[in-house]
């Protein structure tokens, strides 16, 4: 197995705290994270949190960022149903993520999101 297969996965939901959709998410969100031991899940709000984000415009609630080392694999928004990203973390954990293209922002947020969870 390569380093790029074993390497961590990060699951950002990336929400505001007026947003309503997002306060019933957040439930569905951690307990999702419960059942996925393996991989690590953060709650990012777009507004306490700005300077993540960087030139990034989320308009649309929840949007979610996946990762796997430096990797971006998945950013967008999704449908507020939970079952959603259950069943896309379901794909990318049997390999069925390739990154998103090189230069694309989200490998960048990815690494910002990543210094700010560990810090």
């Amino acid at each position: 197995m390569t380093e790029a297969a074993t390497a961590p996965w990060l699951v950002v939901c990336l929400c505001a705290d007026w947003c309503g959709v997002c306060r019933q998410y957040r439930a569905a969100f951690d307990a999702l994270a419960v059942q996925w031991p393996t991989m690590q899940f953060a709650w990012l709000d777009i507004e306490d949190e700005a300077e993540v984000l960087g030139d990034l415009d989320i308009e649309t609630f929840p949007t979610v960022l996946v990762g796997q080392g430096t990797q971006a694999r998945f950013m967008g928004p999704l449908q507020p149903q939970i079952g959603v990203l259950q069943r896309m973390l379901e794909r990318f954990a049997q390999g069925g993520a390739p990154a998103l293209a090189q230069g694309d922002d989200a490998h960048a947020l990815l690494q910002r999101a990543r210094m700010l969870i560990a810090s």
